[in-house]
C-alpha cells in the first residue's frame, strides 16, 4: 500500500513513533475495541460493495490506543492510499487545498490532532467533506472571485485527543464518531505477545501478563514496556521473561505496580505530599511538576483518576485515600475530600 507522507520528521504526529512491524494491517489483525471493529466492519464492506469512498469517521481518544492504526487499516481494507498530516501542520487554507487537489478516488485522508485547525482551514474542509469541492479564491479585494474546484471524492478520518475542542459543525459531518476505550488486560497481553513474535522476544504468557497490567490500558505503553523489558533481560538476564523477570525490569525502568511512572507519581506526589491532598488547581499542579497543563490534563490524569487516585473537583484536584496509600502516606484527616473551608463557611 502506497503513502504520501506530508509531514518531516519533526513534524510527524506522535502515533507514527513505533518500531517497522508492529501495527495491524488488517481489522483481523486488530486486537480489542470490538464494538468499533464491528461498525468498521461494516460501513467498509458495504463501500467496497457499492465501490465508492468510505463515509467520513472521527476517532477520539487518549494518545496510544490506535487512532492512526485504524486510519491505516481502513485505507488497507479499501486498497487505497493514505496522505497523512496534522491540525497544525495546516497553517493556511490553501495548504489543506493543495492537498485535497492531489487526493485520488477513495483515498483516506488522515488528519491528526484534528481539533487544532485554524478556523479558515476548517471553512475549507466544510464543502470538500460534503461536496467534495473546494472554494479557490482568485485576486484580492473587490476584484477576487471564488472558483469552485471538484475533487476525487475520498475518506476523511480525523483523530483527537480532545473531542470538547470540535466545533459542532466539523463534527457533524463526519458519518461516525467514536470513542476508543482503554484496553483490558487480556487483550494488552495478547497485544505484548504478538510484539514479541514479531520482534522475537523470548517471553511467556505470565512475562506478558505482567508488562500488560502495568500498561494503563494503553497498547502503545505496552509495547514499549516490552522493548524496555527486553533490553533488561538481554542485558541483566539470560534473556528470557517470566512474570519475575518483568516485574523486576519495570521496577528498573521505574514503572510501579500500577503502571505508574516517574511522571504520573510525580502528580500523585505534588497532590498529596505538596498541597496537603488538594483541592489544587490545575495551572498551580503543572507548574509544580514542570509540565503543561494540557499534558498533565491528557496524559496523566486520565489514568489516575480511573484508579480512584485522583479526583476533579469544581475547585481543583483531590488526592484519595488511595493516592496516599500508593504512595506510603498517611492520610490527613479531611483526604478525599475538601480540604479548604468553603466561601460561607463559619470560622473555626
Amino acid at each position: 500500500m502506497a503513502r504520501e507522507e506530508l509531514l518531516s520528521p519533526s513534524e510527524e504526529p506522535e502515533d507514527f513513533v513505533d518500531e517497522p512491524g508492529l501495527r495491524p494491517r488488517t481489522l483481523t489483525e486488530f486486537v480489542g475495541q470490538a464494538e468499533l471493529k464491528g461498525h468498521l466492519g461494516v460501513m467498509l464492506g458495504a463501500a467496497a460493495r457499492r465501490r465508492e469512498a468510505a463515509d467520513h469517521l472521527l476517532f477520539a481518544g487518549p494518545p496510544g490506543l490506535g487512532k492512526t492504526t485504524l486510519a491505516n487499516i481502513i485505507a488497507s481494507e479499501m486498497n487505497t492510499n493514505i496522505q497523512v498530516t496534522s491540525g497544525p501542520a495546516l497553517e493556511r487554507a490553501g495548504d489543506l487545498a493543495s492537498i485535497l487537489s492531489k487526493v485520488e478516488e477513495g483515498d483516506v485522508l488522515f488528519i491528526d490532532e484534528i481539533h487544532r485547525l485554524p478556523r479558515p482551514v476548517e471553512e475549507v474542509l466544510y464543502p470538500a467533506m460534503e461536496d467534495f469541492r473546494i472554494d479557490v479564491v482568485l485576486g484580492k479585494g473587490p476584484a477576487a472571485r471564488s472558483i469552485p474546484l471538484e475533487i476525487a471524492r475520498f475518506t476523511l478520518v480525523g483523530a483527537t485527543t480532545r473531542t470538547g475542542l470540535i466545533t459542532g459543525p466539523l463534527r457533524d459531518r463526519f458519518g461516525l464518531v467514536a470513542r476508543l476505550d482503554y484496553y483490558n488486560v487480556d487483550d494488552l497481553q495478547s497485544i505484548a505477545l504478538r510484539a514479541a513474535r514479531i520482534l522475537d522476544v523470548d517471553i511467556d504468557a505470565a512475562g506478558a501478563y505482567e508488562i500488560a497490567r502495568r500498561s494503563r490500558g494503553t497498547p502503545r505503553i505496552a509495547n514499549r514496556l516490552l522493548r524496555q523489558v527486553r533490553d533488561y533481560a538481554e542485558v541483566e538476564r539470560d534473556g528470557h521473561i517470566d512474570a519475575g523477570v518483568a516485574a523486576d525490569g519495570l521496577e528498573f525502568f521505574g514503572v510501579d505496580g500500577l503502571g505508574l511512572d516517574k511522571a504520573s507519581r510525580a502528580v500523585l506526589d505534588a497532590v498529596c505530599r505538596r498541597f496537603g491532598g488538594g483541592p489544587v488547581g490545575l495551572s498551580t499542579l503543572a507548574i509544580s511538576v514542570s509540565e503543561p497543563t494540557e499534558t498533565v490534563e491528557d496524559v496523566y490524569e486520565p489514568y489516575l483518576i480511573q484508579q480512584g487516585l485522583l479526583m476533579r473537583t469544581p475547585r481543583g484536584r483531590v488526592g484519595t485515600p488511595a493516592a496516599y496509600a500508593h504512595l506510603g502516606l498517611n492520610p490527613p484527616p479531611a483526604s478525599g475530600s475538601s480540604v479548604l473551608p468553603g466561601l460561607f463557611d463559619a470560622d473555626s
